[in-house]
């Protein structure tokens, strides 16, 4: 998503096993009565407000990773800790949360955020400290390929920020394709929030059903803090648009989606992600009918990968969905606990002095691969992730119903 969203280390050492490091601390409560090495690992997401359905589905997904992994003893001699903060979806508040976290010699990983402003505005924070950052949800490709991505000058700005959702290069794409394609729908009103996830994903949709030979009937922008969108919807029933596209977040495209259908345009709204929530469907309420959102990777239900999760997520007793990005924030915390392996095998069995460490962590990341919740993991040269798979769903008697899922083809 985004939108379209953690930390590491205190230490002790069982005997003969790992070296005590000067930045973690002791821990005589591990199992077996032993010490051993605390690896905490930070999470941040909107815990609070409108999509904190969302935040909460990665905060608990990531929490389940660590547990696993501190389970079946991943990481011989490491217990991890998971810290969640959260960013109540404000890039100001995410920027704070960076800078504590860095502030943290303990920590040495971070997992989120959900929004890509919010991502944009921690990347300079932990690039200047070597902590690496994994995003399960951010989608904007700017935060990878630099601002000029779309001319096809790629820049990587920031080695330490990774991701395992694909972006919005591709997801706008894929959903036009499928509209113009398949549906034979050929006129599209297309709005959007002004926001950095918004924005750029309606632009993307936009570009490619034009190519594709489809109309754009009319645009426009709303302030997603608003719930009356009666007037922009008395704009779209009187074009001849056969869908809507929006670009934003569930709070408001639900409301806008049905304000639209109660005046009198029977017609889709279509988003990305961040439409794929059940919350979009709770304040939709009959009028989600017929509407699509896609999101990133393959419906979690089809992965063998993905069964484990799920049961165990379910066994865990979470009061919250995992939601659109529940399997990708179980993968972005694994990458860093696969990253911490890594570096604490090629030390010896222990972690360096804080400062080293994370840039050994950060290092190791771009090497990360493994068969994850979402399918393979593993990072290109930009720190996108290697998976591209993404599919469509429509919401169907009250749920969201996967109808197609694929490779986007440019």
């Amino acid at each position: 998503m985004r939108h379209r969203s953690f930390f590491i280390i205190t230490t002790a050492v069982t005997a003969g096993a790992l070296t005590l490091s000067a930045c973690g601390s002791r821990d005589d409560s591990n199992s077996g009565g032993g010490s051993g090495t605390t690896v905490v690992i930070g999470l941040d997401a909107p815990l609070s407000g409108d999509l904190s359905a969302l935040g909460q589905g990665i905060k608990n997904s990531a929490d389940l990773a660590v547990k696993t992994a501190n389970k079946n003893k991943e990481v011989d001699g490491v217990t991890f800790k998971l810290e969640p903060l959260d960013d109540v979806a404000q890039a100001s508040t995410g920027q704070q949360n960076a800078t504590k976290l860095v502030s943290n010699t303990d920590v040495m990983g971070v997992v989120g955020p959900l929004n890509s402003d919010v991502g944009q505005s921690m990347q300079k924070v932990f690039a200047n400290a070597n902590l690496v950052q994994v995003s399960p949800a951010n989608t904007n490709p700017e935060l990878t390929q630099g601002k000029d991505w779309q001319s096809g000058k790629k820049v990587r700005g920031f080695k330490t920020y990774f991701r395992t959702s694909t972006t919005d290069a591709i997801q706008g794409p894929f959903a036009a394709q499928y509209m113009y394609n398949e549906k034979k729908l050929k006129k599209v009103y297309v709005i959007d929030d002004k926001k950095t996830y918004g924005a750029g994903l309606a632009a993307t949709f936009a570009q490619e059903f034009k190519k594709l030979g489809g109309k754009v009937v009319g645009t426009d922008h709303i302030n997603p803090d608003d719930k009356d969108f009666s007037s922009v919807a008395s704009k779209v029933a009187a074009t001849d648009a056969e869908l809507v596209y929006y670009g934003g977040e569930y709070p408001a495209g639900a409301p806008l989606a049905s304000q639209i259908k109660n005046a009198g345009a029977k017609i889709p709204t279509i988003g990305g992600d961040a439409l794929f929530s059940a919350e979009y469907i709770n304040l939709a309420k009959a009028n989600a009918e017929g509407d699509f959102a896609s999101s990133v990777g393959a419906p979690l239900e089809t992965l063998a990968t993905a069964k484990k999760f799920i049961a165990d997520y379910k066994s865990a007793g979470y009061k919250d969905a995992f939601e659109a990005y529940g399997g990708y924030s179980y993968d972005s915390t694994w990458a860093i606990i696969q990253a911490v392996k890594a570096v604490v095998e090629k030390n010896d069995g222990k972690l360096p002095e804080s400062k080293d460490a994370r840039e050994q962590i950060t290092a190791a990341m771009q090497d990360v691969s493994f068969d994850g919740v979402s399918g393979k993991v593993g990072f290109d040269e930009f720190g996108d992730t290697t998976n591209k798979q993404l599919s469509l769903y429509e919401v169907k008697n009250g749920k969201h119903v996967a109808v197609t899922s694929g490779e986007f083809e440019g």
